[in-house]
């Protein structure tokens, strides 16, 4: 009794000795954590001008140059941080894109050009962003669309997980393989002639009453049956899709309709769904929507989260709630004129023709581009809630937070160029933005908005940045990006142009742009071309073999002109070939043999090529001129 006496004075003692001398008592809270929760948040094929906050940055308006969007959720989340308006991607397309932002290299550095099913077994393989933070701690998650295409190594290498570069936990393929999903296409096999075959290509569409019907689309054995053609006309009749039957590269293409789903149940819907019961449920076991148990979140441990969103990719099909809203726009179509065709290089040429949409009815483009806007407007409401929960998560554990959300992997043309597609080094191709949102107000200020040139590239740096990595040692030399908490401290441009390459549709092509001239070229002479033989072939060969455009975007802002062989550009455009195919193929160029375990070649002919300087001698720039 007298010990409990002797205690109950000294804790008074020390209360009341506190209060009149002025000492703090720690909060009954413990501090916040120092390594911040991550959340990284990447749509597809994703417009930038689908955000009212980037068309009042860059456009003065809301709306977009073509019309109305509607992005509520994400205006409120850029005016919480940074919005970044010149972020260039470094490949126009999924795998090769993603594979630049996951592990912070350039696609000529990594010889992911396309959807190779590239692998870590080569010696130039580095750490991915996923591989280090699981690590040094943290807890990785990837939901919804990988597209990495970073496989694992092994016989009959395939689509498997890569487990060397992967997500600690994922939820990704398991959705439309267990009829998780609204409308969906895949490739079934089967045995003809005692042989497993690829039998042509399924459409699956799923209702609300769980129904699920199939048909198939296209046959490699025998004629589509009667019935299938049937359930094809009716499906496309009722939810008004449209292919993109003008297109050369595949004609199948969903580029409008109405979801089958309601605005709660299409794909990227459970996507996030399942995002949120993986925080909900933290430390506990839960049901995922296709019955399987899984482990929520383990708050001991900083999470770094990739939610990766299928829209507004194709099928373009947003649900019935935005779609009845967008369907009553009126759109204007961009300015597309055959001089703009006859002045491209015909490597370029051949794109169009293969992604063309100027023959479609003008009914058929207006369902186009509004089906796509609404499409985003959806993909907002879904990015609401799912940055609501992971700032609850964070709040509920007393735990800081980084958002950095890419706006599309890549771009996405409505009609510029006359097609309706990416893949090439346009603007509309290449260009997103980036939004960077901090608990920590002093590491990331709100409502800044920001428009040096940055590159897809720079996300990993900032990644690693964020969660305590010093980028600066020399085990991390490898990262070509720049983190974007440099750019976040000052207006100054920290490199002259942005860079990028790959391989899709036409063949090897890279892309260099500035903040006054855009400029491309095919770099290698075939797909076939490998282990960097013959490798100067695109500053040797005859120029036009090389197939370069270049745009004055001081008076071309539309890269409508290709100025490349005209007599007053021809030196500037010649200067731009040897500076450009200097970098992409002499300063650390990879190419791969990936059906083999390690083999590859670097070539290294001009290193260091990639100086982020336009040094362009004066004389050989024009004036500028309409």
């Amino acid at each position: 009794m007298k010990k409990n006496y002797r205690l109950f004075i000294a804790v008074f003692a020390v209360v009341f000795l506190s209060a009149v001398l002025g000492f703090d008592f720690p909060e009954t809270n413990p501090p916040k954590k120092s390594r911040p929760n991550i959340l990284w948040i990447i749509t597809d094929d994703h417009r930038p001008d689908a955000l009212e906050c980037y068309n009042e940055a860059v456009y003065g308006q809301k709306e977009s140059p073509l019309g109305y969007v509607s992005s509520p959720n994400i205006n409120k989340l850029a005016s919480e941080g940074v919005l970044f308006t010149n972020a260039f991607c470094n490949a126009p397309v999924c795998g090769p894109s993603r594979g630049s932002m996951v592990t912070g290299r350039y696609p000529f550095r990594t010889g992911h050009y396309a959807f190779e099913q590239t692998h870590q077994n080569p010696d130039f393989i580095e750490p991915s962003v996923p591989q280090i933070l699981t690590k040094t701690g943290y807890q990785t998650a990837q939901f919804g669309k990988s597209g990495e295409y970073i496989y694992r190594w092994g016989p009959g290498q395939g689509f498997y997980s890569a487990g060397h570069y992967e997500y600690g936990v994922h939820f990704k393929h398991d959705l439309q393989k267990n009829n998780q999903g609204d409308l969906w296409g895949h490739t079934p096999f089967g045995k003809v002639n005692n042989k497993v075959v690829n039998l042509g290509k399924q459409e699956h569409v799923k209702r609300p009453n769980g129904e699920v019907e199939s048909y198939f689309i296209k046959k490699n054995h025998g004629e589509i049956s009667p019935e299938d053609l049937a359930t094809k006309k009716r499906i496309e009749k009722e939810f008004e899709i449209l292919r993109s039957y003008t297109r050369g590269s595949n004609k199948s293409l969903i580029i409008g309709g109405e979801n089958p789903m309601p605005a709660d149940q299409t794909i990227d819907a459970i996507i996030v769904d399942e995002f949120s019961a993986y925080l909900k449920n933290q430390g506990k076991e839960f049901t995922t929507s296709w019955g399987k148990k899984a482990k929520g979140a383990n708050a001991n441990k900083p999470q770094m989260i990739n939610l990766s969103f299928h829209l507004p990719h194709t099928p373009i099909l947003p649900p019935k709630k935005q779609r009845d809203i967008f369907k009553k726009k009126k759109y204007k179509v961009p300015e597309f004129e055959k001089i703009e065709y006859d002045k491209m290089p015909p490597q370029l040429q051949k794109m169009h023709n293969q992604m063309n949409m100027t023959k479609m009815t003008k009914k058929e483009i207006q369902q186009t581009i509004q089906d796509y806007y609404a499409f985003c407007a959806h993909g907002d409401e879904l990015i609401g809630k799912a940055v609501e929960t992971f700032k609850n998560y964070c709040e509920k554990n007393n735990q800081e937070y980084l958002i950095v959300f890419t706006v599309g992997d890549h771009g996405w043309h409505l009609g510029e160029q006359g097609i309706e597609a990416k893949f090439t080094g346009w603007k509309q191709s290449t260009n997103g933005a980036m939004l960077v949102v901090s608990s920590d107000k002093s590491i990331v200020p709100a409502g800044l908005v920001k428009n040096q040139l940055i590159e897809y590239v720079d996300i990993a740096p900032t990644l690693l940045s964020a969660s305590g990595e010093d980028i600066s040692a020399n085990k991390y030399d490898y990262l070509d990006g720049i983190k974007l908490q440099d750019f976040i401290q000052s207006d100054q441009e920290r490199r002259d142009y942005t860079l990028g390459e790959t391989k899709v549709v036409v063949g090897h092509r890279a892309y260099l742009r500035s903040n006054d001239f855009a400029f491309s070229m095919r770099t290698r002479p075939s797909n076939n071309s490998f282990a960097n033989k013959n490798i100067k072939w695109a500053l040797n060969c005859p120029v036009e073999k090389a197939e370069l455009a270049l745009y004055d975007l001081r008076v071309d802002p539309l890269e409508r002109n290709n100025v490349a062989d005209t007599e007053e550009y021809k030196e500037l455009a010649q200067w731009f070939r040897e500076k450009l195919g200097n970098i992409v193929l002499g300063d650390r160029r990879v190419e791969c043999d990936w059906s083999k375990a390690n083999s590859f070649a670097i070539s290294n002919f001009a290193e260091g090529a990639d100086d982020k300087k336009l040094d362009i001698p004066q004389n050989l720039i024009p004036q500028p001129h309409e």
